[in-house]
């Protein structure tokens, strides 16, 4: 698209075949780095602003439909981005506003499936492969897209990736269902197993005992489950216990560590490259396996924390509000030991890659801590909760690099370091506050006993 992109800019040399002929035609754009910039952050003012909306509207119409239609028009939106570039740089800038508009809804309606899915003693591994699959995603699709500019040109990156999304979206609608209650080819078993130990987790300490509870009276137990369920495990109504939730400590500690952890996480993804570049002098184009690291541990990690957090509520080694709070320490303490750590290691590229695998690896292990917390303490509302802890997030994505950039432009290395103290700081204040206040019962605000009753 610019004269950065262009394909020679990838390692290696396109192949000589007739697809060359379609890269060499396709259309390159003298943008300076500031226009790249300023259309590129347009995506996350946009991503910003339907992050609550989108977890209020999942709550009120269902997760399926909001998360379904949010990417059937961001695939859409992305088959028009060579056309919205050819028109300028305004037309591309205000579709990708529209993409992150679009694509702001996915994730809290996500949330809110899982709410409805995911039983409290699996929740942690299947919420950790789903996040895994988006770092995996995006190793792929970069592995792919420098290919795809290789061979058929840039623009076919976008036909190719919103085609596949529109495939995807139909696959969705038609196999996908909100809840286990009215999945028309679930057994009986396994739904009575996820409502009733959905249902049971805000009355008993032991949820794996729900299904003891339901064996007796098959009948009357599965209508209770199934009443109890449609009211605590799903869908809210039009409006929502702002004032308690302003007010809630639990919440709080869970929006101040996100802020803190996203602060950390965006400066580690947008500014470590800068910095192994301009200090280290350290050659991302040449060192593409030791660049894409950082993806693949941060996918591992997911996955691990995961099943390693499931395994720990199962055989009862620690509670949730422990197992939350484990998990959270080591994800927000440990990367910003290693992040202090790489301004004492010199010139050695290759340690400092690895700290800075190993902190976005062992940075992962709080999405089975803080990243799901908001299901432990409000089911109901757990989609419209991330949507706002998340805005908080790319608020914390949009000051980091931005506080980098004026900390280095005083002075390179004192700059960059006193960058990773601040991010150390920060994660370390987000910490303390969320093992102070944290905490994984269902809040009284986030039930509906009376209505149950």
């Amino acid at each position: 698209m610019t004269n950065s992109s262009h394909p020679h800019g990838w390692s290696g040399s396109a192949p000589h075949s007739s697809y060359s002929a379609f890269a060499q035609d396709a259309p390159m754009y003298n943008w300076s780095a500031e226009t790249q910039g300023i259309v590129l952050s347009s995506f996350f003012y946009g991503y910003g602003l339907t992050q609550a909306l989108g977890g209020y509207c999942s709550g009120l119409l269902g997760g399926k439909p909001v998360l379904g239609s949010g990417l059937l028009l961001s695939s859409v939106l992305t088959l028009l981005v060579p056309q919205a570039a050819e028109l300028g740089v305004s037309f591309l800038m205000g579709l990708q506003a529209l993409l992150g508009l679009a694509e702001g809804v996915i994730f809290p309606a996500q949330y809110t499936l899982w709410a409805k899915w995911a039983p409290p003693l699996e929740r942690s591994r299947l919420m950790n492969i789903a996040d895994a699959g988006c770092t995996f995603g995006t190793f792929f699709a970069l592995l792919v897209a420098g290919i795809i500019c290789q061979t058929l040109g840039w623009p076919f990156v976008f036909y190719i990736f919103g085609g596949v999304g529109c495939v995807w979206c139909l696959c969705w609608f038609l196999l996908v269902y909100e809840d286990p209650a009215h999945h028309p080819w679930i057994s009986a078993r396994e739904q009575e197993y996820i409502v009733s130990l959905l249902a049971h987790q805000q009355q008993v300490e032991r949820p794996e005992k729900a299904w003891t509870a339901c064996a007796g009276d098959v009948r009357q137990e599965r209508r209770h489950w199934l009443m109890f369920y449609s009211f605590q495990g799903s869908s809210h109504g039009h409006s929502l216990p702002l004032v308690a939730m302003a007010k809630s400590l639990p919440l709080w500690a869970i929006t101040i560590a996100c802020f803190c952890t996203d602060w950390l996480f965006y400066m580690l993804l947008t500014s470590m490259p800068t910095f192994m570049s301009n200090v280290l002098h350290f050659d991302l184009r040449e060192n593409g396996l030791l660049s894409s690291l950082p993806y693949v541990g941060n996918g591992l990690g997911h996955i691990l924390a995961g099943l390693l957090a499931d395994f720990l509520l199962a055989r009862r080694v620690l509670g949730t509000a422990a197992v939350r709070k484990l998990f959270s320490a080591l994800g927000m303490l440990l990367p910003a030991i290693f992040l202090v750590a790489v301004p004492y290691i010199g010139c050695s590229s290759t340690v400092v890659v690895v700290l800075l695998t190993l902190a976005l690896t062992i940075i992962s292990m709080t999405g089975a801590g803080i990243n799901i917390n908001h299901i432990d303490i409000a089911p109901r509302y757990a989609g419209f909760l991330l949507g706002v802890t998340n805005t908080f997030g790319i608020v914390a994505g949009i000051i980091a690099p931005t506080a980098v950039g004026l900390l280095v432009s005083q002075d390179l290395q004192t700059g960059w370091r006193n960058a990773f103290f601040v991010s150390a700081a920060l994660n370390l204040f987000g910490l303390i506050f969320y093992i102070a206040f944290g905490s994984s019962t269902i809040q009284d605000w986030a039930r509906e006993d009376t209505a149950v009753q």
